[in-house]
């Protein structure tokens, strides 16, 4: 068992060998955020933002890795429109193997140590019945904002890739891949869909040196005055033979026009070619935020399993168990 050390890339590839083994064997145990995908992108686009924030400790048995906690803790975040963002709480993502249980205590334990007198947020999947009782024995309790009508909470979608329609652009719309139109096109096409964004030509960079980023799996659209109208990545995991879309956005002037829908079929097609047969992508659940559900499932995919967003007041001493 390592000490609380600053997250490094090496990390990331074995929290992502984590994922992989508990997906084989109990997909749904992935939590929020340790997914194959979501591990790659968010390690990737926070690497320049997010520096000296990322606190991780790792469990090891027999060698391998079977639990981690990556604690994110109070940083300052510069976006795109010039104005600053502060992140004044802290937020664990993590993963215990079904194997290891137990150790959900140690994980729990670590966290309120490193977040001691923050606030402190973490988002068990819903399914995990015995983690969430010891999250509960530590004092912390449902995050009763994050599962308002216009909450933060996620569901997982999931579909096969058997039987795909054939997407279909609007006249004078083409796809393109990252491969293809250059770093600065993929960068602008993220920005103009999630502005304002703190992502950049450098977060970018460290995106597509982070496994298993494949430039010919970042797809987007492009409009016919060469704007990138819309964009996302594909996470491919071999080993599963399933792929994740994370993120998908689509440029707020080319919206309505069925872009979302194709661009998701056609990175379906070429997932498939890839290797995949079973493809998932993440969304907001609560009732406020039917947009991207509605486009999710609008090309087959449907709910596979949510997160219990759970909280912990700065002041509230953990509980001994």
């Amino acid at each position: 068992m390592d000490d609380s050390e600053h997250l490094t890339a090496t990390d990331v590839r074995l929290m992502q060998g984590l994922a992989q083994r508990v997906t084989a064997v109990r997909p749904d145990l992935v939590n929020a955020d340790a997914s194959y995908g979501e591990l790659a992108w968010n390690w990737g686009r926070g690497h320049t933002y997010e520096v000296g924030s990322r606190l991780r400790r790792l469990w090891f048995s027999g060698g391998a890795l079977v639990a981690w906690g990556w604690a994110q803790l109070p940083h300052r975040v510069r976006l795109s429109d010039g104005s600053v963002k502060d992140v004044t709480g802290a937020y664990l993502a993590h993963q215990v193997h079904p194997d290891h249980g137990e150790l959900v205590d140690e994980v729990i334990a670590w966290y309120d140590s490193v977040a001691a007198g923050l606030e402190r947020t973490v988002l068990p999947v819903s399914a995990d019945d015995f983690a969430l009782t010891r999250w509960a024995a530590h004092g912390y309790e449902t995050d009763t904002a994050a599962l308002g009508d216009t909450g933060s909470w996620t569901q997982l979608n999931q579909r096969d890739l058997d039987d795909l329609e054939r997407p279909v652009l609007p006249d004078g719309f083409r796809f393109r891949t990252a491969d293809e139109t250059g770093a600065a096109a993929a960068v602008q096409a993220h920005v103009d869909a999630w502005a304002p964004s703190p992502y950049s030509a450098e977060a970018y960079e460290c995106v597509r040196r982070t496994p298993p980023y494949r430039g010919d799996l970042h797809v987007l659209v492009q409009a016919p005055d060469g704007t990138m109208a819309a964009s996302t990545i594909m996470w491919l995991d071999e080993m599963n033979r399933t792929a994740e879309f994370e993120p998908v956005g689509t440029h707020p002037d080319f919206r309505r026009l069925g872009l979302g829908r194709a661009m998701l079929l056609h990175g379906m097609h070429r997932a498939r070619a890839a290797g995949a047969t079973h493809m998932t992508v993440a969304c907001l659940g609560a009732p406020g935020h039917p947009g991207a559900r509605g486009l999710y499932y609008g090309v087959g995919f449907r709910p596979f399993t949510r997160d219990a967003p759970l909280v912990k007041s700065g002041g509230r001493a953990a509980v001994s168990v």
